[in-house]
């Protein structure tokens, strides 16, 4: 479990100074309003779509294979602001891990604490059933505002950003856990602690087993939930996060707890999981983080990918 942001002067070598300037150019564009930083990101947005069209490609594919029910012209029109929201997410994430509490306070609404309240009272660990949306960084700062959590993520390769983003998550939640410590996990759950837990994602072969995503039948999925949430003795609850429609703040919304979970069996469970992510997605899609290959893992080794 990571509890602080440890400095090294190695992080000051020559190799890393345009990482500093990076950071030094982003803590600059943190004091216009945050309207303009978002009209900044959208236009960062728009022209990476210039420069990496391997992910364009990527997000293209990923949006026609989720929502075959669009017109052509309308997956491109969700594409473009995916990115556009993509480009805002920067400023999300600097926002995150450097405004004061103060102005997160300001430009944050939140609703369903009760329901962690609850839980919690009763003895159980909670976990936060989240999906990889652009605003999520914020999401957690927010939600600690209210209620300190731990944090799973995954270790930055490099030094610098491994140093930043461990020092904005602790801003306002206790610790982080590395997304493969299971035990850990565990531990903090019985301890009764708060932790965040996405799987929307495709992780391999090994730990998916294959079950419909959107309008794709056979989507490599995780069910750690389900042990998770045994093991732990933990209330699992749907957790949405959005950026305002006018770029002025953000919500949350924390749904009250599943009932009936763990259930049958971790198949029963992770398709149940699927139809949550998928309803949490289409409350806002273009703030989707469709640039994963989510869809990258077939059934069959020798089945051919559906990127192309």
């Amino acid at each position: 479990m990571v509890e602080q942001a440890k400095f090294s002067a190695k992080l000051l070598h020559p190799r890393f100074w345009l990482v500093w300037f990076g950071v030094g150019i982003a803590r600059l564009l943190l004091l216009l309003p945050l309207r303009w930083q978002m009209k900044i990101g959208a236009a960062i947005g728009r022209l990476a779509m210039k420069f990496v069209k391997s992910r364009v490609n990527i997000a293209k594919r990923n949006i026609e294979l989720c929502f075959p029910q669009l017109s052509p012209s309308e997956q491109t029109a969700l594409l473009t602001r995916n990115f556009e929201e993509t480009g805002k997410a920067i400023f999300d994430t600097v926002s995150a891990w450097w405004w004061p509490d103060s102005k997160i306070h300001r430009h944050m609404q939140i609703n369903g604490q009760e329901f962690v309240e609850e839980a919690r009272a009763q003895g159980h660990g909670v976990i936060l059933f989240a999906v990889h949306c652009l605003p999520l960084e914020m999401g957690a700062r927010i939600f600690g505002q209210f209620q300190p959590g731990v944090g799973v993520y995954r270790p930055h390769n490099n030094p610098v950003i491994e140093y930043l983003q461990v020092k904005g998550r602790l801003r306002s939640n206790k610790a982080l856990v590395p997304k493969r410590d299971m035990r850990q996990m565990v531990r903090s759950l019985r301890a009764t602690d708060v932790i965040w837990y996405t799987a929307d994602q495709d992780f391999g072969r090994s730990s998916a087993i294959f079950i419909p995503f959107f309008a794709v039948k056979d989507a490599a999925t995780i069910t750690g939930a389900t042990t998770l949430a045994k093991l732990g003795k933990a209330k699992v609850l749907p957790f949405f996060v959005e950026r305002n429609h006018d770029d002025s703040g953000y919500n949350i919304e924390i749904m009250a707890p599943l009932t009936d979970f763990p259930g049958e069996n971790e198949v029963v469970d992770a398709t149940r999981g699927n139809r949550i992510v998928e309803q949490i997605i289409s409350r806002n899609p273009a703030q989707y983080m469709w640039l994963h290959r989510r869809f990258k893992t077939r059934p069959d080794i020798d089945t051919p990918s559906l990127y192309h």
